[in-house]
């Protein structure tokens, strides 16, 4: 064998060897590894809004609803009925709100919201609770 044909023949060898370990493909596999870390910041970040957004609408919620049982001559009934006017309105992302004025006395007003939180997860809940309190405005003596 000349020497011409043992390096053609090293050369394929070489080539062929090379072919075997090649890295093709392995694209695609950092692409869908990569892909799904991707979405899944992308549907975290999502769900830490609609957190906050629940979370501010039950605040907003409350502090109406204490606004409404605070005046003068009103009644905690007036506060709740308030607040939950305000989440029938705008409270399409407190899920099951419920609201109360426990924790309510002569000389100030609680009210509290409790709800979830629309979730992207099947089985996560999340729940958010908020609550304001002001005094009652009453009639005094200088």
């Amino acid at each position: 064998m000349s020497v011409r044909s043992r390096m053609l023949q090293g050369l394929r060898g070489f080539i062929h060897r090379r072919q075997l370990r090649s890295d093709r493909g392995f694209g695609s596999v950092e692409f869908a590894v990569l892909a799904v870390v991707v979405l899944a910041l992308i549907f975290t970040t999502i769900q830490v809004g609609l957190y906050y957004h629940a979370r501010k609408v039950a605040q907003s919620a409350a502090r109406q609803g204490v606004e409404a049982g605070r005046q003068f001559g009103a009644s905690e009934g007036d506060g709740v009925a308030q607040a939950q006017t305000f989440l029938n309105r705008f409270g399409g992302s407190v899920q099951g709100a419920s609201v109360s004025s426990s924790g309510s006395s002569t000389e100030e007003i609680r009210i509290t919201v409790r709800g979830s939180v629309a979730t992207l997860v099947p089985g996560l809940t999340l729940d958010v609770v908020q609550h304001a309190d002001a005094p009652i405005e009453r009639w005094t003596n200088p």
